[in-house]
């Protein structure tokens, strides 16, 4: 049993998590099916669209909530240090992109793919953390 499975913090994110994820799932594939590309922007288009980001509004908060309930600091710093991470990694590339984007002609990135690239940062952020812990010092 691993320290995250015994953490009632743990825990308590992860059934915060699931249901958002499935809820950000379906809310975007409701909204791809129900809005067709280049539609105009109207009331109900926007709605729609406005619907998934309910839920990943959600996640920050989980996330938020996550740190407040998680009492043992060691573990709070090792997730504070793959936020850290992850901002940094989102932020690098974002802004060397926009440079590119800037000065030469590559293809633009839309702002949606912030917060994939963010989490993609958490994973590099466990990473960083589990090499310099070792396995047992992980979350």
């Amino acid at each position: 049993m691993t320290n995250a499975s015994r953490n009632p913090a743990y825990r308590r994110y992860t059934g915060r998590m699931i249901p958002l994820s499935l809820a950000y799932v379906g809310a975007v594939g409701l909204a791809s099916w129900l809005i067709p590309d280049g539609a105009a922007a109207n009331v109900a288009t926007v709605a729609i669209a406005l619907v998934p980001g309910l839920a990943a509004l959600g996640w920050i908060w989980a996330m938020a909530r996550f740190l407040v309930e998680l009492d043992d600091e060691y573990l709070r710093m090792l997730e504070i240090r793959k936020f850290l991470i992850a901002t940094g990694f989102a932020l690098a590339i974002t802004s060397v992109w926009g440079l590119l984007e800037l000065f030469t002609n590559v293809p633009a990135l839309p702002i949606f793919f912030v917060w994939p690239l963010w989490c993609v940062g958490l994973a590099v952020g466990q990473l960083v953390n589990w090499r310099q812990t070792g396995a047992a010092g992980c979350a």
